[in-house]
This record gives C-alpha cells, structure tokens and sequence, in this order.
C-alpha cells in the first residue's frame, strides 16, 4: 500500500448501529489516499464484524485497559500518514468534502489541531441539540488560540503527536488537554465548520449523568482557577432550562420536550457539580463556551449540511441498496 495522505481512527465499543454508515461516509471522500483504523475496546455486539466488511484495519484493546488517551495512542502508532483524523463510533459525515474540509487548514504550519461542526439528529435530546450549536457555530474560526476542541470530528499532525502523546491517565477531555499543551508550544487550533458531521447521543439520563461527571472531574485537573458552588448549579440549571424552553416553543416542540428538557439539564448540571466536588475548573471563556445557552437562535436536528453542494451529500439509504 502506498504511504495514506490521511489515517482516520475511530474508537469503538457497541457501535453496531452507526459504524457502518461511519464507514460508508469515510470511503465516500473526495479525499483517496486514505487509511482507516478502528480501535475496539471489547465491543459485544455486531460491530467488529460490520467493520471488517470494509477496507480497515482492526486494533482491538481490553475494556479493563481502556482510556480515551490509549485508544487514540493505539491508533496513532497503527496509523501511517502524516494526518491523523479522529471520529468516534457514532458519527458520520453529512457529505463528502468532510474530510477535504477537516484537513484543510494544516496548509499553515502553525495549526496543530482542527475539529469539525457537529449536529444531532432525530435520536438526540432536544437540548443537546442547543449544546451542539452553541459549542460549534455556522462559522470558522481560523486562528483559535483556546483549547476548546472535541475529538468525535477532529484532526492533529503526526508529527506533533510524537512529541506529545495523549493522557492516558485522564477519565476524559483528553483532547483538551493535548489542545492545552500544543498551544502552550506556540501552535493554535483551527475550527472549521464545513467539515460537519451527525453525532449520535441516545443516552439515558445516568448516561448524560455520567458523562459530565467524569468530564468535569478531568476539567478541574486542567483548569484549577475558579469554584464551582450549589448556586451555580442551580443557576445554570434554570437559565439553559428557560433558554431551551423558549427555543422549544418558537420551534413548536415545547409540549414534546416538556419533561424531557429539564431532566437533562438537570442530569448535565449535577453531574457536573458532583464531579467538580465543589470546585470550578474552568476559565471564563471555556466557562460561557460550555455552560450558557446559546442565543436565541434556532438550533436543531439536520442530516445537510449549509457548507456543501447538493451533489455533495451522502445519501446513506442510496449508497447501501447499491452496495
């Protein structure tokens, strides 16, 4: 095989239901020269063999030696090419410059790390769908000198990698830590919003629950500054409630979310205030990015994406009956 422009890395663990349309996605790229390698994590159910149906190479780890930070190791030292991509198991792009997108910005030798917009779709609760695009805007950000990140739709250098591996330690957030680091090198971070793709929480409320709260004990590791006390729970828990409620009602789906938008914000909210024990670790512009609603704008499920052409869209349900 000859030396891939791009290795995409997906980490995995029961992801039967969206790695195949993942897949489909990847091998659906304007962008060729590409190799795929998923890192499993003691997957049960029809993932594994899902996967081998295309053209990747398999990593397969014990859930008992699992972190965020091993996976993407894993994968790094399987990977060949000089950009490494991340995705997780329950993403997949909305079209098929995604990739041509995602690695764009690398021209600049000076960007370390790029990540993509992200969108629910119709399985999302309705409030992750305000947190999605509060946390990834309609518009790029070239030059971004916060650690802000994700890594379900993101991409670093190898050569970078090599010289600051990922956290093995952390329960979490290991992307913000590795963004931390390389910024603090001289490098800084690109947010490219064209690059989009679905991602997929179908959690019950102790998934969204556990979810902020490993999370947040990870936040207070990296960001030791502030407090986190009661009343902010409290506070935050009726303003992004109230906020999603008066989206909710200008979109029509006030009665459909009635329980069921605070109920998550309750479980994001506690959650988060258990795993701080008290403390805040967060900075003020990661504090307003992660905790304050968004604007009053209409934020909500979409398989397209408004960057790409109309030839450009993956239709998921063409695809498979053809192949």
């Amino acid at each position: 095989m000859t030396k891939p422009d791009v290795s995409i890395i997906i980490r995995c663990c029961n992801e039967q239901e969206y790695i195949g349309r993942l897949l489909t996605g990847i091998f659906e790229q304007s962008v060729e020269k590409i190799e795929v390698i998923v890192v499993d994590s003691g997957s049960t159910d029809r993932t594994l063999s899902i996967a081998s149906s295309f053209p990747v190479t398999i990593r397969e780890i014990s859930a008992d030696d699992f972190s965020f930070g091993r996976a993407l190791n894993i994968g790094c030292e399987t990977a060949n090419g000089d950009c490494l991509v991340f995705a997780s198991g329950h993403v997949y792009p909305t079209h098929r410059r995604w990739l041509e997108y995602l690695i764009a910005p690398f021209s600049d030798p000076k960007v370390a790390l790029t990540y993509g917009k992200q969108r629910g779709n119709n399985r999302n609760r309705y409030s992750e769908h305000q947190i999605f695009s509060k946390w990834y805007p309609d518009h790029s950000v070239s030059v971004q000198r916060s650690p802000f990140c994700n890594n379900a739709n993101a991409a670093i250098r190898r050569s970078l990698w090599e010289q600051i591996p990922y956290d093995e330690s952390l329960t979490g957030l290991e992307d913000i830590d590795w963004a931390k680091r390389v910024i603090k090198e001289g490098h800084y971070i690109s947010y490219v919003a064209e690059a989009d793709v679905i991602h997929v929480h179908n959690e019950k409320y102790t998934g969204t629950y556990n979810r902020y709260y490993r999370e947040s004990i990870v936040f207070y590791q990296l960001f030791p500054e502030q407090k986190f006390f009661l009343r902010d729970f409290f506070w935050l828990w009726f303003v992004n409630t109230v906020t999603d409620y008066v989206h909710a009602m200008r979109e029509k789906k006030f009665i459909a979310n009635i329980f069921e938008i605070p109920l998550f914000r309750l479980m994001q909210f506690w959650g988060t205030y258990r795993g701080y024990a008290l403390r805040d670790p967060v900075s003020a512009a990661l504090r307003q990015r992660f905790y304050y609603p968004n604007g009053l704008v209409k934020a909500g499920a979409s398989d397209k994406s408004h960057c790409a052409s109309e030839a450009d869209y993956i239709d998921y349900m063409k695809v498979n009956n053809e192949g």
